[in-house]
């Protein structure tokens, strides 16, 4: 069921307006509060209920999610008419008064100022891709009014129209540049114009656009994005939006001026920078890898093209004794298509010859028979220019034909960590389906398979881990649980080779949201650090405790010398990750380091106690 957590589904007639306000600004203003209220079944019984609200918040201050408890207090608001009832009703309400009380100050904290607040996170949840994760287990960072989103739907049908114009860039500016098409024609001038002015837009809007940081997190920060956006690719895109075609579009320039604005066009090559951002989100599917391939191909054949025209054009007409050159490729191919150079001996100047489409047809289709092949022989290289461009033009296209003869080879190592992981998930299917698991505890384990696979990329680390030596083993696991290190006091006091004896024994565990990482009665044999993630203490049905970084729940195993049973579960409500470290280990290294085990005794204080009930911290509550 998917329904408001304001309950506003289940409110009738008789619900107090100023209540249901209270409840909507609560859920609001992300705050802690309870109330009194009447709400109405599906056959329209009013039902009075104590309603709780608590807001679960990580360490960035963001609440991730509402904790709502609902108690039935309907036959203690019934009307004192009886005097037979009387009696018993007020001291139902008091009863209630007094256990609300109780429960509340367990759930929520009476004042903001008396509770240091230790949040935790979704456990990286924002660092899956929306492919992998469920859309209901993921929420969008509240930004700034003024910057947007990276994936959200308008910047991602913005990056596509930046796409297409880039290709128009890549295609057209080499084109425009070797055929000195000067830009007279003003549609054509117009045209590109308004694609620079929607590339220096693009340039604004890099200024405003979230990115994703080292550590997988989304950045926001105006001041942080365009400090990243300046260092990376802002001079780059500066100078492909440069207005060359205005420039180069008067009259009365100088032709030496013009030809460097020409030229100058080529930067905006630059732009396909902008293509090589986008690439690494495309790579894991086969098809596009393919389309990519074709595209990679025709744009080069596409540049070598104008560039064999431009030698062409350079070589058959000489300048300094104004004569043709016959031996030019474009002087045989005007002769073979009936288009020959003729002399204006008024103008003194060379007329004629195939026109500018016949000639980048002819240039693409002998660039095209070169790559791909030895060519036909009917347009072929003849002088020494001409000959060394194809000599280059041979290399690259067997360094292309060798790319796409190798694509099977290319697909199966780019997949190769894709394949195992469909393997795997194709193994638990079959798994699952052949024991007949019910439908619930199969989409856990599949929520659970997919979310671990996402954090660990298929790393095994206890098969890296076993590579290495012992020395280098220990160093690795003190930087892998650097973190409870650091945080918890407990370890502030012991030597380096006491934190290397305890790293190895630690174990880091990734749970998903509905797991049980302890069952009431079953045997509490490890000591458990939260290092992202909420958890929830629930004894008697009733939820006594919520878990967030930095808390610590199991047994004082150095102060018993029995196995306890646990008194309550356990549950993760979010992703969590979880270092712990057996009983048998921790006892091993406390009885070989004797000071740190006096030390460790002292200050370690565990937030929740599963050996004995209602022995619970709840300063770490929210």
């Amino acid at each position: 069921m998917q329904k408001s957590s304001t309950c506003s589904f289940m409110y009738g007639e008789l619900t107090d307006k100023k209540t249901i306000e209270k409840v909507r600004q609560t859920f609001d203003n992300y705050e802690s509060n309870c109330f009194e209220v009447l709400l109405y079944k599906k056959n329209r019984t009013p039902v009075w209920f104590y309603m709780q609200i608590a807001p679960i918040r990580n360490e960035h201050e963001k609440v991730v999610l509402f904790l709502c408890t609902f108690k039935d207090i309907t036959l203690f608001k019934q009307p004192i008419e009886d005097d037979s009832t009387k009696g018993w009703t007020k001291f139902a309400r008091l009863t209630r008064a007094l256990t609300s009380r109780s429960v509340l100050q367990q759930l929520t904290p009476m004042n903001k100022t008396e509770v240091v607040h230790k949040h935790s996170r979704l456990a990286e949840v924002l660092q899956l891709g929306s492919d992998i994760l469920p859309q209901y287990k993921q929420e969008a960072p509240k930004t700034p009014p003024h910057i947007i989103l990276h994936y959200c739907a308008f910047k991602t049908t913005w990056d596509w129209v930046i796409l297409i114009l880039t290709f128009y860039t890549a295609i057209m500016v080499p084109y425009n540049v070797s055929f000195k098409t000067k830009q007279n024609n003003i549609a054509w001038l117009v045209l590109d114009s308004v694609v620079d002015v929607i590339f220096l837009v693009d340039i604004v809007l890099n200024f405003h656009t979230t990115f994703v940081g080292p550590g997988g997190e989304v950045i926001s920060d105006p001041k942080l994005i365009r400090m990243n956006y300046l260092k990376t690719w802002f001079v780059i895109d500066l100078l492909s939006c440069l207005p060359y075609d205005i420039i180069n579009a008067f009259e009365n320039v100088d032709e030496g001026i013009s030809s460097l604005f020409s030229s100058l066009k080529v930067v905006r090559l630059l732009r396909l920078g902008r293509v090589a951002r986008k690439l690494d989100h495309y790579l894991e599917y086969g098809a596009a890898v393919l389309v990519l391939l074709v595209c990679v191909f025709g744009l080069v054949a596409h540049w070598l093209a104008c560039i064999w025209y431009s030698i062409g054009d350079y070589e058959v007409i000489d300048e300094v004794t104004n004569t043709i050159q016959i031996d030019s490729w474009l002087y045989q191919l005007a002769l073979s298509i009936g288009t020959p150079y003729r002399y204006n001996t008024s103008a003194g100047i060379w007329e004629g010859g195939p026109s500018k489409d016949s000639l980048y047809v002819s240039s693409l289709y002998f660039t095209m028979t070169s790559l791909t092949t030895i060519g036909f022989g009917n347009i072929a290289p003849t002088t020494d220019v001409e000959k060394m461009f194809s000599v280059a033009m041979m290399m690259v296209g067997s360094l292309l034909y060798a790319t796409f003869g190798n694509v099977t080879t290319i697909f199966q190592q780019m997949y190769a960590n894709t394949n195992r992981y469909h393997e795997m998930l194709n193994n638990v299917r079959d798994f699952l389906k052949l024991y007949q698991v019910p439908k619930g505890l199969s989409e856990r384990v599949m929520d659970y398979i997919v979310s671990t696979w996402s954090m660990s990329k298929g790393i095994d680390t206890e098969k890296v881990l076993s590579i290495c030596p012992k020395d280098m083993r220990a160093d690795i696991c003190v930087h892998l649980n650097r973190k409870v290190f650091n945080e918890h006091p407990a370890f502030r006091l012991a030597s380096d080779g006491c934190l290397r004896a305890l790293a190895v024994e630690f174990q880091t565990i990734h749970c998903a949201p509905g797991d049980l990482i302890y069952h009431a009665g079953e045997s509490v044999d490890a000591l458990c650090f939260v290092v992202s993630g909420s958890l929830e203490v629930i004894q008697d049905d009733e939820v006594v405790a919520i878990l967030g970084k930095g808390d610590v729940f199991g047994d004082i195993f150095w102060k018993e010398t029995t196995l306890a049973h646990a008194c309550a579960n356990v549950r993760a409500l979010t992703y969590c990750d979880l270092h712990i470290i057996k009983r048998e280990a921790l006892l091993k290294v406390l009885d070989f380091y004797t000071a740190f085990a006096n030390s460790f005794s002292r200050n370690l204080t565990l937030t929740c106690n599963l050996r004995k009930r209602g022995r619970f911290i709840m300063a770490n509550a929210l």
